[in-house]
C-alpha cells in the first residue's frame, strides 16, 4: 500500500505573493482546510511544506506556502503533486478504498480466472468503473458494485470479481 496519496497538483502560480493554483485530486476539495503541512513532489525530491493560507475559486484551490513569498519561487512549484502521508487521510468507511491502493491489482474471477490488473478507476454518480487492462493491452470495463466485486485481498494483491451475464463478451 502506498504510504503517500497525491491529493492534487500544482498547475500554476496565482498572483505576485508565491500562492499557486492547485488542482485537487480528492472527492472534497475543501479538505485542503484541514491539511497543515503537506509533501510536495518535484521529480524525485519530496520535501514538506508548511500550508500559511487556502482560498477556494472556480475548479482550483489556491494555496499559501510558508516559505514561498514570491511569484519566483511559486514558478518552481509548477507541475509538482501534492501529497499527504497516508496517516493524514480521511478514514473510510468498511468497504470503501483508495484509489491508489487498487490500481495495479490483479483481477480474477471468482472462477479463478485472471481478467489482468486495474489500470485505472473512473467515478460514475452511480458507482466506480474498474478499468481491468491484460497483458495484450484489451480493456474490460467493470463496474464497482457488490455484486460484481466481491472480495479485496491486499495480502495477496488481488481482487475477486464475479461476472454477471453478459457484462463481457
Amino acid at each position: 500500500m502506498k504510504e503517500y496519496f497525491e491529493v492534487g497538483q500544482v498547475v500554476n502560480t496565482f498572483g505576485i505573493k508565491g500562492e499557486v493554483k492547485v488542482k485537487p485530486f480528492t472527492d472534497e476539495p475543501t479538505r485542503f482546510d484541514e491539511f497543515r503541512k503537506v509533501f510536495v513532489e518535484q521529480g524525485a525530491n519530496l520535501n514538506e511544506f508548511e500550508i500559511e493560507n487556502v482560498k477556494y475559486h472556480k475548479n482550483v484551490v489556491l494555496v499559501k506556502f510558508k516559505g514561498i513569498e514570491d511569484i519566483n519561487k511559486a514558478e518552481t512549484l509548477r507541475g509538482a503533486f501534492i501529497k499527504i502521508h497516508r496517516k493524514d487521510a480521511k478514514k473510510l468507511d468498511k468497504d470503501t478504498y483508495f484509489i491508489a491502493d487498487l490500481l495495479g491489482l490483479e483481477v480474477y474471477t471468482d472462477e479463478n480466472l485472471l481478467l489482468g490488473r486495474v489500470d485505472d478507476i473512473y467515478e460514475t454518480r452511480s458507482n466506480d468503473v474498474y478499468v481491468i487492462k491484460d497483458k495484450l493491452g484489451k480493456q474490460v470495463l467493470l463496474p464497482g458494485t457488490k455484486e460484481v466485486i466481491k472480495q479485496v485481498d491486499f495480502k495477496n494483491e488481488k481482487i475477486i470479481v464475479h461476472i454477471i451475464k453478459g457484462l463481457i463478451d
